[in-house]
């Protein structure tokens, strides 16, 4: 299964090395106020995905974090449950059940 998974990302990279090798024409990228950048087609095309990846994982941050808070105030609550011993099965069987 390691090599099958090997193969595909070796014909994957050969797929976007081969992309990049056509998409070298200069193009102009317009900015506001009559600015303007010239660059490689390939190279705009990666800043873009970059920059999209960047704010895609940015935005989900929040979440992630507060998931992370959540998951630790539960798992301290739980601890303490079991560190009571049988007085807490209910809130116990509570928690798990949702």
């Amino acid at each position: 299964m390691r090599y099958l998974l090997w193969i595909i990302k070796f014909f994957l990279f050969l797929l976007v090395l081969s992309f990049a090798v056509r998409n070298t024409d200069p193009v102009t990228v317009r900015y506001y106020l009559g600015e303007e950048w010239q660059a490689p087609l390939i190279f705009v095309l990666l800043v873009a995905f970059f920059a999209g990846m960047a704010i895609g994982l940015a935005a989900a941050l929040p979440r992630v974090f507060r998931q992370r808070r959540e998951i630790a105030a539960l798992t301290r609550e739980l601890r303490q449950i079991n560190h009571r011993g049988t007085e807490g099965t209910e809130r116990t069987a509570e928690l798990i059940q949702g």
